[in-house]
């Protein structure tokens, strides 16, 4: 069973990366969010008073990014020095999908995943009037890269990739 980096001796703790090399880094996350018919109609329609959902929620998912550190307790603040996110609308749903990227000692997936979920929960903020039955569904990692644990792809989960990329990054 791997070490829990984040306990010692039963006790959370923020793990010392300051011996560690910077290198460059970067993960990609996605996230769903299913729209009740009604939601989806106010969507499509346009006529949303606090703007364009996708627009405002791929903003959302910037700014969350860059604030990581301070929603994910035990999360060291990095330099993002590159974000990408995405937020379309797909047959399933709002397809949300970020890559990070960093050179710190620590990597960039927790960036990643708190961009799709920040963007996601913003889509149900701005669509809410229309619909409380929106669910944030499929949030995960797709990928990472760097790093002494080496890199990581998701395996396939059927999911629609986000338009221009792979679905891995």
């Amino acid at each position: 069973m791997p070490e829990l980096t984040h306990f010692r001796d039963g006790l959370p703790r923020m793990v010392d990366v300051s011996g560690k090399v910077a290198t460059a880094r970067e993960a990609t996350a996605e996230a769903w969010v299913r729209l009740p018919p009604e939601a989806r109609a106010a969507l499509e329609a346009g006529t949303n008073p606090k703007g364009d959902p996708l627009t405002v929620a791929r903003l959302a998912g910037l700014a969350g990014c860059k604030r990581t550190a301070d929603l994910i307790t035990l999360c060291h603040p990095i330099p993002v020095s590159g974000a990408d996110v995405r937020v379309t609308l797909e047959e399933a749903g709002v397809y949300v999908w970020a890559r990070v990227r960093t050179t710190a000692p620590t990597g960039v997936e927790m960036e990643a995943l708190t961009a799709v979920t920040v963007a996601a929960l913003n889509v149900y903020d701005m669509l809410k009037a229309a619909s409380k039955a929106i669910e944030v569904t499929g949030v995960r990692l797709l990928g990472k890269s760097g790093g002494k644990s080496g890199d990581y792809a998701a395996p396939p989960s059927g999911g629609v990739a986000a338009p221009g990329t792979s679905g891995e990054g």
